[in-house]
């Protein structure tokens, strides 16, 4: 495969020397809201904004120095992409949070107001995208997803920006923390990752979830009776999904305490998964947001310099195991950044 000058440039700048994206996401919207609300004890609807915004300023400015990038949103995350280290590169999300409960499928929806341009004009050097998907929905509902993928490639081609595909693994009739879902969670993550890995969806980068529930794992899992995998079954499910994916491919927390992040890292780690790196969210600073809004900013920031700061470098040690993002690309600086 071959990539763009402009979109090897977007993921150099969002890598670390090796290639190795080291990634801090915080482009969480009604999920962070849910979290202060949680901590206040009050509706979700009663949380201001701006709570949101200082809180994401507090992390990018503390824990990017220590990551090769952020991921973040343009409705409470701008300033936050301006505190960020000079290091540190940017990508932004153009979906719009959460899904309409009242239309079946959990259909994606782009940021009303944005576009690709605007997202680079604000700094942008990689574009992202969440989709939640099921090869198990209807032909329908899936066919509607494919063209939005379609569409959001072909957007992010014509502006030579790196496109990076976040696949949420769902089931319509199952819930995700479940017994059942993590038996099912294998198939799911394996076929989303060859649909697409197809040409016309023009991804760059896959940003998606291990394809097992980790805490259902015999002898690492934290959830109380059977479980779902052996730990050489769980294996053989992270080489299934390795040779499902035709791009590069970097692992999310989705929400796991830091943890089962560690053992799932671990796991890809044992099954020579090509994994190039993550992009950990909650499983870093949502510890943080009880004192944040218990104690205040400052005591939120005290709190990133020493745990959030060891939860981000105890990620980065598990890094070792990664591959480069450009072992799945043949381009003119692949030697250099080798090297």
């Amino acid at each position: 495969m071959k990539i763009s000058r402009g979109k090897q440039a977007g993921l150099q700048a969002i890598s670390d020397a090796r290639g190795v994206i080291a990634a801090l996401a915080i482009d969480q919207r009604d999920a962070l809201r849910k979290l202060l609300a949680k901590a206040k004890n009050v509706p979700a609807s009663e949380v201001p904004g701006q709570m949101l915004e200082q809180f994401k300023q507090a992390v990018s400015r503390i824990l990017t120095p220590h990551t090769s990038a952020i991921l973040l949103d343009p409705e409470y995350g701008l300033a936050a992409a301006r505190a960020r280290a000079k290091t540190a590169g940017l990508l932004l999300a153009y979906e719009q949070t959460g899904y309409d409960k009242n239309v079946p499928g959990r259909l994606p929806r782009l940021l009303s107001g944005y576009s690709v341009e605007r997202l680079v004009a604000e700094g942008a050097d990689c574009v992202k995208v969440l989709l939640y998907f099921s090869p198990c929905s209807t032909p329908g509902i899936n066919d509607q997803k494919r063209a939005w993928v379609e569409r959001v490639g072909a957007e992010c081609g014509a502006a030579d920006v790196p496109f990076f595909l976040e696949l949420v693994a769902y089931h319509d009739d199952v819930e995700t923390g479940t017994l059942e879902f993590a038996r099912l969670k294998p198939e799911i993550v394996a076929r989303s990752l060859e649909e697409f890995s197809h040409s016309k969806y023009a991804v760059d980068v896959f940003k998606v979830g291990v394809p097992v529930s980790v805490a259902f794992v015999e002898g690492i899992g934290e959830a109380l009776g059977p479980k779902a995998y052996t730990r050489e079954q769980a294996l053989g499910c992270f080489r299934r999904s390795d040779a499902a994916a035709g791009h590069p491919f970097i692992y999310l927390s989705e929400g796991v305490s830091a943890k089962l992040f560690h053992d799932a890292l671990g796991l890809a780690a044992e099954a020579g998964s090509r994994f190039s790196g993550v992009l950990c969210g909650r499983a870093t600073w949502s510890d943080g947001v009880e004192i944040y809004v218990k104690h205040g900013i400052s005591a939120l920031e005290q709190w990133l310099s020493v745990t959030g700061l060891q939860n981000v470098e105890a990620v980065n040690t598990l890094l070792t195991a990664a591959k480069p993002w450009f072992a799945f690309y043949r381009t003119r600086a692949s030697a250099d950044i080798a090297s």
